[in-house]
């Protein structure tokens, strides 16, 4: 099975540094193959609904961090490198509970980052080569292309081999092997002398989007010799790894091409990147107390927040109060530190105290969702439904697929007491957050619960009978 994963090329990380300034440095020319502009109005169309459909089934099949202040600092790295290709808006990116080193991407630009990779990187530009790699492979077409060399295998199927290789990857691996059965164990032979070429694609033309978005493309070639020295210490090799073996010669392929790129200086936003990778490792369960004291005790401020977030998951407000009162005195602006403020007093039920936290930060940024989205906990714990909902909103109409953002609306809905359509309301929104966190057929269940209270009132009939079947039509989308 992890042979599977090769097939697929599913994952790759770099280690890159940011750049503020390249502008005025001559990029080298590459030639990028112009297979995103034949791409007809229908295929576009299947590959997002394939997307769409992979996007439920990953959050449906794993454990995935549903924090907006971290999912939002990978979606601006994101979008940075996509804004580099013809791609247009992408299903998401999704953040998996898992400390192996393993990313992949699909079609419809789904792209699904492993916690296990962001713990493991040395800067946020490792992060970035995942991405500038695995949006290659997508805006290459790679497995719409392989789609033409299986003749009659739809990408669907190609799909179902991303979800049971990775869920292989896992201690369960029967689950994925058992997707693996039929017509798809036939793509794999075939596959893998095909996958060989796009890696090497995807390597160089992640490398190009790396350096356009202000990555240094170096990073990509760092990250193979890091990672080719440490795995010569270990009893096993990573899943990543063994995704992409490693030869001699595509490591002197990946450092000849790197150094044909103008150098990229080292970004001076490396505390950043050490407070999202400790506040990763601690929502994802991947620090203990004691390696956080160790850092705090260092005066790290990343570390003192981590120690904070920390205590805030165990309950403990006071211990959680005093770390970030430490952290405060060293910077006290932090979006992060504002939100585990927020939180603190919520835990305590202080609640307009914790107002009074946000309040003025989310008024200076409105378009910041993290921010926005604490907000409306608290309004929602004020009883403030409209207020809540219309927030949430703002969000929800630039991107239906956000979990949290339905979850927040089904919670204030709820508060309208007065509303006749309150149940109805509830229900409509909870099934959005059962939908697309996997839940298809509970979610199915909901609207069918909102449709006979729905009886009688004409136009909200015909909103969830449309919604009910699209949702019906899509769940017949096996992988």
């Amino acid at each position: 099975m992890k042979k599977t994963l090769l097939a697929l090329g599913l994952s790759l990380s770099a280690v890159i540094s940011s750049a503020d300034d390249f502008s005025s440095v001559k990029v080298p020319q590459f030639d990028v193959p112009e297979i995103g502009g034949g791409v007809g109005l229908i295929d576009q169309q299947k590959e997002k609904m394939i997307g769409e459909k992979v996007f439920r089934e990953v959050h449906h099949q794993f454990s995935t961090i549903q924090d907006p202040w971290l999912e939002d600092q990978f979606m601006l790295v994101f979008t940075r490198i996509l804004s580099q290709t013809q791609l247009g808006q992408p299903i998401g990116l999704i953040v998996v509970k898992d400390p192996q080193i393993n990313a992949f991407a699909v079609p419809g630009g789904l792209f699904a980052l492993n916690s296990g990779m962001v713990t493991s990187s040395k800067s946020m530009d490792e992060v970035a080569g995942v991405m500038a790699h695995e949006i290659a492979h997508v805006a290459q077409r790679h497995y719409s292309r392989s789609q033409e060399a299986f003749k009659g295998q739809g990408l669907l199927a190609l799909a179902g081999i991303v979800v049971g290789a990775v869920l292989a990857s896992k201690a369960d691996g029967e689950l994925g092997g058992a997707m693996m059965l039929g017509t798809q164990a036939a793509l794999l032979d075939r596959q893998l002398s095909y996958s060989r070429n796009q890696e090497r694609e995807a390597d160089r033309i992640g490398m190009q989007f790396m350096y356009s978005s202000g990555y240094n493309p170096e990073s990509m070639a760092d990250f193979f010799e890091t990672m080719n020295r440490a795995t010569s210490r270990l009893s096993f090799l990573p899943d990543f790894w063994l995704t992409h073996p490693l030869t001699t010669e595509r490591m002197s392929e990946a450092r000849l091409r790197a150094n044909q790129f103008p150098h990229v200086p080292l970004s001076n936003n490396q505390q950043e990147f050490e407070i999202i990778k400790w506040y990763t490792s601690v929502i994802s369960d991947q620090a203990n107390e004691q390696q956080l004291k160790i850092l705090a005790q260092q005066k790290k401020y990343a570390g003192l927040v981590a120690l904070s977030a920390f205590y805030l998951r165990q309950g403990d407000f006071v211990q959680a109060q005093q770390q970030l009162d430490y952290a405060k005195q060293m910077n006290n602006e932090h979006n992060l530190v504002s939100l585990i403020q927020a939180d603190i007093y919520l835990g305590q039920n202080k609640v307009d105290d914790a107002y009074q936290s946000i309040i003025n930060k989310q008024r200076t940024m409105p378009e910041n969702r993290a921010l926005a989205y604490k907000l409306v906990e608290i309004y929602i714990r004020q009883n403030k439904p409209k207020d809540a909902e219309k927030m949430v909103n703002r969000f929800i109409n630039k991107n239906n697929r956000d979990v949290s953002g339905w979850l927040l609306l089904q919670q204030a809905a709820n508060l309208e007491k007065e509303n006749p359509m309150r149940t109805i309301n509830v229900l409509r929104n909870r099934a959005e957050a059962q939908y697309w966190s996997g839940d298809e057929e509970n979610a199915i269940k909901s609207l069918l619960h909102a449709q006979r209270l729905a009886k009688g009132n004409n136009a909200m009939t015909a909103k969830v009978d449309a919604r009910l079947k699209t949702m019906q039509d899509e769940r017949k989308l096996k992988i």
